[in-house]
């Protein structure tokens, strides 16, 4: 099969198209041919040394978590999946899944079923910005009818599902972007959209029950200002989550930090929103897989609206 691979670290140049054997999947694993595959912003990072990269262990290895695709083969054990059923999801995450490929094995159980409207590409840019999102703001925010729900990046790859998430479950959703994309927001259900270079969004924004802060920096230490007493700031990415949390324990406020992980029911929840019209992905530029380096170079650009998604 084809696959992405990198002998070493370092910039979009090191991602090679290269030829691995077939897996074959293990009792309890599925096998998946690939269609689509997200990428996210940690692909890039493990690439470059950072993200996962300690975890994976140093090159060579292959980036991608992010699949969407069919069953091809099913281990012993397996109940969830027959062969030819439509499937999407995270596997591994953090370990090595692979899924710059035209194959994936895994457990059965970091997948879930593709709904029927959601296309394939859009599914392969769901998983790990959707599960980010759903496990911050329901498993770890419990949101709740009537909150106030602060949402940084609202138009980008975690963030966009984010405010559809928080709207869905009955929050006033607020989210900062540049004014060009506030017409976006308003189609995703933000109440409050904030453009964050024409004032500081902390002067612009009354007092909050959840700060969603997918930046990190000053811009989490300045959510403090609207976080209500009794409120949540989550912070990604998970390296700026440790001066945030001291910096709100010094005010005597609540923030924490979190990394995703597989969960095949968060993705069956969000299948769900998806087939009840309440969530829907936004892909902006679809990369075929021998491509992968351009949509890194596109990706770390920073100004990415929705998700990157390769077709395999």
């Amino acid at each position: 099969m084809r696959v992405i691979t990198q002998e070493t670290l370092g910039g979009p140049e090191v991602l090679q198209l290269g030829e691995r054997p077939l897996p074959e999947p293990l009792p309890t694993e599925i096998r998946v041919r690939v269609a689509a595959a997200g990428v996210n912003p940690v692909d890039w990072k493990t690439r470059a040394g950072a993200g996962m990269a300690a975890v994976l262990g140093g090159p060579p290895f292959t980036v991608g978590w992010d699949v969407a695709g069919v069953v091809d083969a099913v281990g012993p054990g397996v109940t969830r999946f027959a062969v030819g059923d439509p499937v999407f999801g995270m596997p591994w995450f953090p370990r090595e899944a692979a899924a710059y490929a035209e194959y994936v094995t895994a457990p059965s159980r970091h997948f879930a079923l593709r709904p029927p409207g959601l296309p394939e590409v859009e599914a392969g840019g769901l998983p790990l910005a959707g599960l980010t999102a759903w496990q911050c703001l329901v498993d770890i925010a419990a949101v709740q009818p009537g909150q106030r729900v602060l949402v940084h990046a609202a138009a980008g790859g975690v963030g966009h599902l984010a405010v559809q998430i928080a709207k869905a479950r009955g929050a006033h959703v607020i989210g900062t972007a540049s004014a060009g994309k506030h017409e976006l927001l308003a189609t995703l259900g933000v109440d409050e959209a904030v453009d964050y270079r024409a004032a500081p969004f902390e002067k612009a924004i009354e007092p909050v029950d959840v700060v969603y802060d997918l930046i990190g920096g000053e811009v989490a230490l300045r959510s403090l200002d609207v976080l209500r007493p009794d409120g949540l700031m989550i912070c990604l990415p998970s390296a700026a989550a440790a001066e945030a949390m001291t910096a709100a324990a010094e005010r005597g406020l609540r923030a924490t930090g979190m990394l995703v992980e597989p969960d095949g029911d968060g993705l069956g929840d969000l299948a769900a929103m998806v087939a009840a019209g309440t969530l829907r992905v936004l892909v902006t530029e679809t990369f075929p897989l021998e491509q992968a380096a351009d949509a890194h170079r596109a990706g770390e650009q920073g100004r990415t609206t929705g998700k990157l998604v390769l077709t395999v």
